[in-house]
């Protein structure tokens, strides 16, 4: 059975009056025995326009109590909470009747005194209120995600920028480490080339030496043959012609001493015979010839020498 539970000019918890309309779906519960018996006992002489009046006096008391106890603002926002609490009452009162609510519905809500017009023009102010809001706080979170996605962008761009840099650091590293071990072994290489060179000169310089001992050695062996040339030269145009020539006036030197001793023995012996008084002016004479012929053979050596 479809029930419209009607309660108008309820007044609520607040004093304000509103009326307020219901859907409920009942019925008797057949299959349940103590239910079927309970509503025997009710209704057995009762006709179904009775038994839908009962059920709905019923329903319509629970509806006005409730009402009673909630505010407009409760029953307009939270019409579940309204439902389920009118359900709940009316079914524990009916099931005693051996009648079971199916369902029940808060169909409508309206009041003489602009109640609920007020009501729904500050909830619409406040709607438009959180609209903008909402709206606002929309703003100021796009904006902020605007912020933060363009901070996020800047801290990727600087990330970027950073794994570039370093990037770009790594490689200038890299390439300043390769560029020293070429330019390493450029000098290690012009070094060793150097090094090799200078060897070469040296081997070349030393072997240009030993050339030059060899031809010094030559030379001197020349000098050498060629003094000892000169020296036999020397031997046989000089040496020997002047030891010739000293023996040869030696021996007249020799032979004129004799010969002058000779004749002074002889003089002497003669002037001995002529008497003691002339004798010593005769020696005389005869030791300055001898001298004099001394005087020409030392002469002569010391010429023989100095050639």
């Amino acid at each position: 059975m479809t029930l419209i539970v009607d309660s108008p000019t309820v007044y609520t918890s607040q004093g304000v009056p509103i009326s307020v309309t219901g859907i409920a779906q009942v019925k008797i519960q057949g299959q349940n025995e103590e239910m079927l018996l309970a509503a025997c006992e009710q209704f057995l002489d009762k006709s179904e326009d009775e038994i839908q009046h009962i059920a709905l006096v019923t329903l319509e008391g629970h509806q006005r109590a409730i009402m009673g106890s909630m505010t407009v603002e409760e029953i307009y926002k939270d019409r579940k909470k309204f439902s389920k609490q009118v359900f709940e009452v009316a079914s524990s009162d009916l099931v005693n009747m051996g009648i079971t609510v199916v369902s029940y519905t808060l169909k409508d809500i309206r009041d003489e005194e602009g109640y609920l017009k007020s009501l729904g023009m500050a909830r619409t102010a406040e709607v438009k209120r959180d609209a903008r809001i909402g709206e606002a706080e929309a703003r100021a979170d796009a904006k902020i995600k605007e912020a933060i996605a363009e901070e996020q962008r800047m801290a990727s761009v600087f990330l970027n920028d950073t794994e570039i840099a370093k990037a770009r650091r790594d490689f200038e590293l890299k390439k300043a480490a390769y560029d020293v071990e070429v330019q390493t072994k450029n000098a290690e290489a012009e070094m060793a080339y150097e090094l090799q060179a200078a060897k070469t000169k040296q081997r070349i310089k030393e072997e240009q030496m030993q050339i030059q001992v060899v031809e010094r050695t030559q030379q001197i062996a020349v000098q050498e043959q060629e003094i000892a040339r000169r020296e036999r030269e020397l031997e046989a145009t000089i040496r020997r012609p002047a030891e010739a020539e000293k023996y040869r006036l030696e021996k007249i030197a020799e032979a004129n001493h004799k010969r002058i001793l000779l004749e002074a023995e002889a003089e002497a012996e003669a002037l001995r015979l002529k008497g003691e008084a002339k004798l010593m002016p005769l020696k005389l004479k005869l030791r300055l010839r001898l001298n004099k012929w001394l005087r020409k053979l030392t002469l002569g050596r010391n010429i023989r020498k100095l050639r």
